[in-house]
């Protein structure tokens, strides 16, 4: 093992001179199972990803066991089949990289043991990649000449941030959710109407249908602060349509989704905004899952086109996770010298968004 660790250090070292660094990626820190092949943090040779949203979808969410055994059955022919999709052999690969946290323990734990298996039989370096960054990561694969300095607005499942991205591998939280993410409230707010999952996406249709038209018993809070509050419109959402069963009274779910769609939107995009021009930030870059939401992008656009800041929006094929993103921002490790991992390395069920492995 001690050999290893001293080979592995020293061609992590070598990286930053090469010329082409092939980096593989393993992703698996909740339903997707993805590996990809991606060179100078630029360039995807491939980005195969196994999801599990149709088995879940009967459970109403993600179940842990469940997304864990099945990463297992998955993985070794995801794997096979992102090597022939990039048209590479294992001989090839500078790095291995992997996402160690956030996410659910069991399921990074899959992708952990993976790459240090595979790091370590062909004696390459193995990268430690949190989670987050590698959805800031994404959109240096859908604007091949976006760099730092930028604001990012992080909106997904586990994380509503802002985060000043000083430089590649330098993160700065500006604010951040203080209870739920806005993910997770555009799901609660989806499992109440009824809707199947992934909530996010099907609030998103559902809204396209309804009117902006009801004032829900919520006050946004936390208004001279760069930090976002979503549990309190969630319980009035919630306590909105419960109110309404009980009474046995009609209510238009389109019109709930718009409403509270409307909302959300609103003070992600008011605060945002605010936040570029207190940091004197001219760029905007969107990552996660949320980030894929079509009125939140709206908005963006219009916010942004009025205050003279460049957004910069990840193709909607690397909003949700995959392994691609892990190898962009990998790459950019390596050249920070960050992130090399030794065998003992494990899953995180939680990472600060501001550090590093």
């Amino acid at each position: 093992m001690k050999d290893y660790e001293s080979e592995a250090k020293l061609k992590f070292e070598s990286l930053k001179h090469k010329k082409d660094v092939l980096i593989l990626s393993v992703e698996s820190s909740c339903d997707e199972t993805s590996i990809a092949l991606v060179k100078n943090g630029r360039e995807v040779l491939s980005n195969i990803i196994s999801t599990q949203i149709e088995i879940h979808k009967k459970f109403g969410g993600v179940v842990p066991e469940v997304a864990s055994r099945n990463h297992i059955l998955n993985i070794s022919t995801v794997l096979d089949e992102a090597l022939k999709a990039a048209n590479v052999s294992l001989d090839q690969i500078d790095a291995v990289a992997v996402t160690y946290g956030a996410g659910l323990v069991g399921a990074l734990l899959v992708g952990v043991n993976f790459a240090k298996t595979l790091a370590y039989a062909l004696k390459v370096p193995l990268i430690a990649v949190s989670h987050v960054h590698g959805h800031i990561g994404a959109n240096y694969l859908s604007h091949k000449s976006l760099q730092p300095p930028f604001l990012c607005l992080m909106v997904s499942g586990g994380h509503t941030a802002l985060v000043n991205v000083k430089d590649y591998c330098k993160f700065e939280i500006v604010g951040s959710t203080v209870d739920d993410s806005a993910g997770e409230c555009f799901d609660k707010v989806a499992r109440v109407l009824g809707l199947s999952y992934p909530g996010g996406p099907n609030i998103d249709k559902l809204a396209k249908q309804g009117q902006n038209n009801i004032k829900f018993n919520y006050k946004p809070p936390l208004k001279d602060t760069f930090n976002f509050s979503f549990s309190g419109l969630k319980t009035a959402v919630v306590n909105f349509v419960h109110n309404k069963e009980q009474k046995n009274e009609e209510f238009s779910k389109a019109d709930v989704a718009c409403s509270f769609q409307e909302l959300v939107t609103d003070e992600l995009c008011t605060k945002t905004i605010r936040a570029c021009k207190k940091l004197g930030q001219q760029k905007l870059v969107v990552a996660g899952g949320v980030g894929a939401n079509s009125r939140l992008r709206e908005k963006l656009e219009i916010f942004c086109k009025k205050e003279n800041v460049q957004l910069f929006l990840p193709d909607l094929k690397y909003c949700t996770d995959n392994a691609a993103m892990i190898g962009s921002i990998a790459y950019y490790y390596v050249l920070a010298g960050v992130g090399l991992a030794d065998l003992t390395l494990t899953a995180k069920p939680t990472v600060n968004i501001a550090d590093l492995y």
